[in-house]
């Protein structure tokens, strides 16, 4: 489990004992009429330009990102099957195909007319192009700048080009006030994000990273990312020694980490996010996505440091 879910945050590149469940699933901005898109649209992907010569009626999504912002703009429908990791919103059509190890094969089944993807394993682009299959390949995205970006090109491919824009919108605004109200009280203070109860993490270089950048948090990652790979795996000693102010637990589900769990670690009840209750549960699956629902974690961050002491 801890493998896998390394390899989708490589390849994508994420409070006071807080479910981020708790805070809702980020809403999605009211359904508004648009207009009729014009087709074929070229799109600038990762993969290069891509012309899609109609609205898609039969996309398979392999990214869970591009899952949940695709039923956020109002193309659910359009979608005929996610794969096996796609688990937002519950009512995608989930199937057992994989991203990680895709077969080309039961892919074309779905007689798709988009594929999206968020990286090429085994040369699958080339793989669906030479069935005439259109693949728009998003990249992990390393900032929301870059999060933003790919949800106007979902929308441009979908047809969805308002929806998308509006939701857009709605993911700025909300951001803003967050951080408005958090004003810039966490400079200075340090936060350790958990990937494994066996001490990966991320630094900064990372779109969760920038993250906690945006409050002024320091990453106690960073100095130990001797590789540059963004993705450290941190030593007990380290963690220790850089006394965290707060800590994120992304691994909550997969392997059931909370603030008791971490609290029982030898010497950890002296680390001072231990001490003080400062710790932030969040759903795995938003630790390792981009998409709409990262205004839940940017609440939650805000939420855990307004209740630690000035």
């Amino acid at each position: 489990m801890r493998t896998r879910s390394l390899v989708w945050l490589a390849a994508v590149a994420s409070v006071l004992s807080l479910t981020l469940a708790q805070a809702g699933a980020a809403s999605r901005p009211a359904a508004t009429p648009s207009q009729p898109a014009a087709f074929p649209v070229t799109i600038d992907a990762a993969n290069g330009p891509i012309t899609i010569r109609k609205r898609p009626t039969r996309i398979v999504s392999l990214s869970p990102t591009a899952t949940e912002t695709l039923f956020a703009i109002g193309a659910g429908d359009q979608v005929v099957a996610v794969d096996d990791q796609s688990d937002y919103p519950k009512t995608a059509p989930r199937t057992t195909l994989s991203g990680f190890t895709p077969n080309v094969e039961a892919i074309a089944g779905y007689r798709p007319d988009l594929v999206v993807v968020s990286y090429d394993p085994s040369d699958l682009v080339a793989a669906l192009g030479k069935l005439r299959i259109p693949v728009l390949l998003q990249d992990g995205a390393k900032s929301l700048a870059d999060a933003y970006s790919q949800i106007s090109q979902l929308g441009e491919a979908t047809g969805e080009t308002a929806a998308a824009v509006q939701l857009v919108r709605s993911m700025k605004d909300r951001i803003a006030k967050i951080l408005a109200k958090a004003k810039v009280r966490a400079s200075g203070l340090t936060v350790y994000h958990e990937l494994s109860p066996d001490f990966y993490s991320v630094t900064s270089r990372t779109f969760i990273g920038r993250v906690y950048a945006l409050f002024g948090l320091r990453n106690i990652a960073d100095a130990a990312d001797s590789t540059g790979s963004g993705y450290p795996q941190l030593s007990a000693e380290h963690i220790l020694a850089s006394g965290p102010d707060l800590i994120v637990l992304a691994d909550t589900v997969c392997c059931g980490q909370s603030l008791a769990t971490v609290a029982g670690r030898p010497g950890w009840s002296r680390i001072p996010a231990v001490a003080s209750g400062s710790i932030v549960r969040i759903d795995d699956s938003i630790a390792s996505r981009w998409g709409p629902r990262v205004v839940n974690l940017v609440r939650a961050v805000a939420t855990a440091l307004a209740r630690l002491k000035p």
